[in-house]
């Protein structure tokens, strides 16, 4: 065993005989925690009691539902860069939880949940409120663990923090038995920076290294897909100095949007099944694949084997499950995003590929003819998604965190919102979670309190989630809510239009007054159903001082293209 360092060793507080509860809030503080999303309840009460002393120094966030605290972790982590942290009760406290840590464990976001548990001596007897949790969200976390000793709790967080934090980021879970709460101990907290056998950050291999410059080098159509893994390890800077570098055009997956501003000349779109037209057409002409962070996706590659057949592959990624696991990598870089890319840049040669990015200008013209600028600017009609996409990024100037939820509006806002900075889109990927967007807007504002958050969300999402505005109302979070109402599931309705022969089984939907509702929650709103007052409701949204909401009606059966059809090569992408 590799022995810790003495400065490891060393306690950064002296010790004090206090509960398990007080230890939870002392060990939280000693991580730098600052805020915390959570719904009380019997078995974490005395948590709750003890947080209660800490105030001045920890802000709780009251939820009104425990999904909603979990979202809520993952907009402030994605935006603020620290980990997310959530407390909920036993039983159905902490089934509550799940959906929120499995969206979070698929897109790689850090949390650490804490949940109360019954008594140790009651754990396997159904006692009231009682759930295996550890059981539930084994294949959810990247770790989890059950305290029933207060002595343990100190470790259990510390641990909890790095697992959570390090390597590939994820959700963690510690779930703390009631006695473990109330019992008295010797207090000590020491951060957690070695866990034998856990190497979070691997190597680098500078063979590999040298091999894919090589291939970068002998490159005549060389193609950059951007992952949320260059977010996620800082490398957006590494990522456009190897690009312009080596003249290379540059795609981003849903997750990785942000990472390049959307106006840079070696950006050339978004990928996927809803993505643009270019990058995705191009994809199987690239005779060299450099993936960055990124896990290739089958909203990505579409048949599997059809995709990239052509191409060498370099797969640069931090997680050794993620490479071959789709996509054989003809060279593997088990790395850091920015240790790799910063590596890689100093052996790429200088090279301009101004007749391949061509090619992509050139689908660009094709899209927009088809597509975009119908889209963008309609002359008649009902009003489009797309143009108040597209009002929004103007009236932000692409600088706004935006926050969507799942369906066509999601797809639409990120076609066509104009990203400017890093970590600015926030959404939910692997999992598609409806609900998603209004408590992570909630998050993603008390993470990044200084920038403007816009929460798109479509009416189908909303309904799920709409309880939260009473925590906007309650802890004054100045999010900007934005409906696009089409009175249908759109995104499933497109699905039964195209597939299933416009059989409309269960989309539609009768609405209630969002407007209403909201009010109901003393959040002013403004429902708009005239393109000639859409302008006017935006600019009142983004000048209005807290929290806004503006329903848009728009056409219902408002189609997203591009759309590569599921399970199809990306090669059959349509765009109608």
């Amino acid at each position: 065993m590799k022995p810790e360092p003495a400065e490891k060793r060393a306690a950064t507080t002296a010790p004090l005989n206090i509960t398990g509860s007080e230890a939870v809030i002392r060990s939280l503080i000693a991580e730098g925690v600052e805020t915390i999303f959570g719904y009380p309840g019997g078995a974490i009460m005395p948590i709750y009691d003890a947080l209660y002393d800490f105030q001045d120094k920890v802000h709780h966030i009251l939820v009104r539902h425990e999904q909603g605290a979990t979202h809520a972790a993952q907009g402030y982590a994605r935006t603020s860069g620290k980990t997310g942290v959530v407390f909920a009760t036993s039983g159905p406290g902490a089934t509550n939880l799940v959906t929120g840590l499995a969206d979070a464990f698929m897109d790689s976001t850090p949390m650490v949940c804490i949940t109360g548990q019954v008594a140790a001596h009651l754990l396997g007897t159904d006692a009231f409120q009682e759930t295996d949790v550890i059981g539930i969200t084994m294949p959810i976390t990247k770790w989890n663990i059950q305290v029933t000793r207060p002595e343990d709790i100190p470790g259990a967080i510390a641990k909890a923090f790095y697992i959570a934090g390090s390597g590939r980021p994820g959700p963690v879970l510690v779930d703390i038995t009631r006695n473990a709460q109330v019992a008295k101990f010797d207090f000590e907290y020491k951060k957690c920076d070695y866990i034998r056998s856990y190497r979070p950050v691997p190597e680098l291999d500078a063979n590999a290294v040298k091999a894919a410059a090589e291939l970068i080098n002998n490159a005549k159509r060389p193609y950059i897909f951007c992952g949320h893994g260059v977010l996620l390890a800082g490398a957006e800077k590494e990522l456009i100095a190897l690009a312009e570098k080596a003249g290379i055009p540059i795609a981003s997956t849903l997750l990785g949007l942000s990472a390049v501003p959307v106006d840079h000349p070696k950006y050339v779109g978004y990928l996927g099944m809803h993505g643009n037209y270019a990058p995705n057409i191009m994809t199987n002409e690239c005779d060299v694949l450099i993936a960055v962070g990124m896990r290739f996706d089958d909203r990505i590659t579409g048949d599997v084997s059809q995709f990239v057949k052509q191409a060498k592959v370099i797969h640069i990624e931090i997680d050794a499950a993620e490479i071959n696991k789709i996509i054989k990598a003809d060279v593997a870089v088990h790395a850091d995003a920015k240790t790799a890319l910063a590596a890689l840049i100093k052996l790429v040669e200088p090279n301009q590929h101004d007749e391949w990015i061509k090619g992509f200008r050139e689908a660009d013209k094709k899209e927009e003819e088809k597509v975009s600028k119908k889209e963008l600017y309609p002359a008649e009609g009902g009003l489009k998604m797309a143009e108040v996409v597209r009002l929004i990024s103007e009236r932000t100037e692409g600088k706004a965190v935006l926050v969507t939820d799942v369906g066509q509006h999601q797809m639409i806002a990120s076609r066509y919102y104009r990203f400017k900075d890093p970590n600015t889109n926030i959404t939910s990927g692997g999992m598609g979670t409806m609900g998603f967007a209004l408590p992570a807007a909630m998050g993603a504002k008390v993470g990044t309190p200084e920038k403007e958050v816009v929460a798109v969300i479509g009416d189908g999402c909303f309904q799920m989630t709409l309880q939260e505005l009473g925590t906007i109302y309650q802890s004054e979070i100045g999010v900007k809510i934005v409906i696009l109402n089409n009175n249908f599931l759109g995104m499933v309705r497109q699905w039964q239009q195209l597939f299933f022969d416009k059989r409309y089984s269960s989309t539609e939907m009768i609405n209630p007054d969002f407007v209403q509702i909201a009010k109901g929650f003393y959040v002013p709103g403004r429902k708009v159903t005239d393109r000639a007052d859409i302008v006017a409701a935006v600019d009142e949204m983004i000048s209005h001082k807290g929290a806004y909401l503006l329903e848009v009606v728009v056409e219902k059966e408002d189609n997203v293209f591009p759309m590569v059809p599921s399970g199809q090569p990306i090669a059959n992408i349509r765009l109608e």
